[in-house]
């Protein structure tokens, strides 16, 4: 019989005398004809093929069937007196017991269980015990055992099917979680181990092409191929050690290595190395050969207050890092990569609200003339009062408002603040040149909206003209514009708003198609100006760049190739007076930078302005 644990003592009144073979149908001091089967009941015990004894309230056997015996593998005439709780194993748990001494001593009516239990030849028995009274004989009980192995090994499989994929053989998702949702309870770490976990939570790389253009059956076989790889990865990684990781399906192409009781982050990083190794040689599928890669997040951390859920998003997170990076790699979770994302998506959902509520403002940059440090324009640069997160800049939502459109509606806000700013300025300075003002444009705003028209309604509405306008795009976008892009941009010239390049150099730079664009200016991405050879002269140059003298070669070629297409070049990022001094020489046209002023408010700019007809130099040329 199994059972770890010894029977507990008896108690007195529940110890009897042993019987002798001969009464096996009685015990001693009891008259046999109040406990043994009524002499019409006694045929149907013996012959039933259910097992079956009478049992005394003592708890010992007063007489046995055939079928008992032949179930735990003993003559039915030598279980007289035997002590029934050890035939059936009621004794290796003390709750079953109890149950069962309470039925014993009429407590309560019935107990039904199931344990297992050994034959003598060594196999194992699954039954279903059941001990309740017998009628009109208060003083016994009625102990059934129902052989229930086969419908135990039948559920078994159901289990299986249940809990395995049937492409690869592999646990699947539904397994998987069980077993994660076991370790991260606190009894299966507080009892020894690291209390640590991991997890390696791959994808393969282009897997659905394999489907699309070799059939679903070619990909089945490729998956199985790549589970037994996953699994021969795992029996080497457990190898010397506690536990052997589970490897798992989850769907589709996704799979799953969970490490329990981890030692760290170098166990996963070299599980996670092996399985990209594992992966690299080729796969050859009855003579389709073929070759895969995959992306994997890693996660390792305490298990004490790690939560399934919790788990899989951060290794999922990190799932979807390693193929941003590339692909074919592994990744470690970053803490500080992921609040950064989280950050994202908080700005994302509620960037659009924040148009509604007006939390944005634009902050104005001086574009100044080289020869006389005369301020000719502005640019204007939005900035985001976030309630939460302070002054944001607009390297930190306008992607997003890029991704979900919202850039639309965004877009017209800017443009009508600034150019309702740019004829404030010129009404309060009527004596002076009047100030452009330059207002970004991403290209989602000319295919989501009617840009030309949006442009025509604000100039009518505040009144601007359409030459103080200058709408800048980057190189990327301008550059190979074709359909309504390259309309809209050529209806915006011949209404008379200047079209600037912005960050030109670092983009196509594709010079042959430049001529043909309604360009009026180019602006110098500020890479090539703070390449500059600085004089040694100059405190302020920045001594962290390392001169380059053939940059100011090719900002002076894309000078000269600006003016004999009748552009002006604006230099962006103009930080020290050596550079403006060289960008002077070379004839650029205009200067942005902190050598003139930073983005400031408005009304700083009306300071710069000065008194009608007192306007001064900027900066320091």
């Amino acid at each position: 019989m199994s059972g770890t644990s010894e029977r507990p003592a008896p108690t007195a009144d529940l110890i009897r005398p042993a019987v002798t073979e001969s009464n096996e149908l009685s015990s001693p001091g009891t008259d046999p004809d109040t406990l043994a089967p009524p002499v019409d009941f006694r045929s149907a015990f013996t012959a039933a093929p259910l097992a079956m004894a009478v049992v005394d309230r003592e708890g010992l056997v007063v007489s046995a069937n055939e079928a008992l015996g032949a179930l735990i593998g003993a003559r039915s005439g030598a279980l007289a007196g035997r002590v029934a709780a050890d035939l059936v194993d009621l004794t290796s748990d003390a709750r079953t017991w109890h149950a069962y001494r309470e039925v014993l001593r009429g407590r309560e009516a019935r107990l039904r269980c199931t344990r297992r239990i050994k034959h003598p030849d060594g196999h194992a028995v699954w039954v279903q015990v059941t001990v309740g009274p017998l009628p009109d004989r208060g003083e016994a009980v009625l102990l059934s055992v129902a052989d229930i192995s086969a419908r135990r090994e039948l559920q078994a499989r159901l289990r299986h099917l249940q809990m395995h994929d049937p492409v690869t053989r592999l646990p699947n998702r539904t397994l998987f979680f069980e077993r994660l949702s076991a370790a991260l309870e606190a009894e299966s770490y507080d009892e020894g181990g690291t209390g640590r976990i991991g997890l390696c939570y791959l994808d393969l790389d282009g897997f659905k092409a394999v489907n699309d253009t070799l059939g679903h059956r070619v990909g089945d076989r490729l998956l199985a191929a790549v589970a037994e790889r996953l699994t021969r990865c795992a029996d080497e990684a457990g190898y010397a050690r506690a536990s052997t990781p589970l490897v798992a399906r989850l769907g589709g192409d996704e799979f799953a290595l969970l490490v329990e009781d981890s030692t760290g982050t170098e166990q996963l990083a070299e599980l996670a190395e092996s399985v990209l190794k594992a992966l690299q040689a080729p796969f050859d599928l009855s003579g389709q050969r073929l070759s895969l890669s995959a992306s994997i997040g890693v996660v390792e951390r305490q298990a004490a207050g790690t939560t399934a859920t919790g788990l899989m998003q951060v290794a999922d997170t990190t799932l979807y890092w390693a193929k941003a990076d590339g692909k074919d790699r592994w990744t470690l979770f970053d803490p500080e990569r992921n609040a950064h994302r989280m950050t994202r998506q908080a700005l994302a959902s509620t960037l659009r609200p924040a148009i509604e509520r007006g939390e944005f403002t634009l902050e104005y940059q001086p574009l100044v003339g080289m020869e006389d440090g005369r301020v000719r324009g502005v640019e204007a640069l939005i900035r985001w009062n976030h309630p939460q997160f302070g002054v944001l800049t607009p390297n930190r939502f306008i992607g997003l408002a890029e991704e979900d459109g919202s850039i639309v509606p965004l877009g017209r806000w800017v443009l009508a603040t600034a150019c309702r700013q740019a004829r404030r300025w010129q009404l309060e300075h009527p004596e002076e040149p009047p100030l452009f003002v330059s207002v970004n444009v991403a290209v989602r705003q000319v295919w989501d909206s009617d840009l030309v028209a949006d442009v025509a309604e604000t100039l009518a509405e505040t009144g601007l003209e359409p030459h103080l306008l200058q709408l800048e795009l980057t190189e990327s976008a301008v550059m190979g514009s074709a359909g309504r892009p390259l309309q809209a941009l050529q209806a915006l010239s011949a209404m008379g708003v200047g079209i600037a390049i912005d960050d030109f150099g670092t983009g196509y730079s594709n010079l042959a198609y430049l001529s043909r664009l309604p360009v009026s200016v180019l602006k110098l991405d500020g890479s090539f100006v703070r390449g500059f050879q600085y004089d040694g002269s100059d405190d302020k140059a920045d001594k962290a760049v390392a001169p380059n003298p053939a940059d100011e070669v090719i900002v002076e070629a894309m000078i000269q190739l600006a003016h004999r297409l009748g552009l002006t070049v604006t230099a962006e990022c103009v930080e020290t007076s050596s550079q403006a001094t060289r960008l002077r020489r070379i004839g650029c046209d205009t200067g942005q930078g902190w050598l003139y002023s930073r983005p400031v408010s408005p009304d700083r700019i009306s300071e710069l302005l000065g008194p009608p007809g007192v306007q001064a130099a900027v900066g320091n040329p």
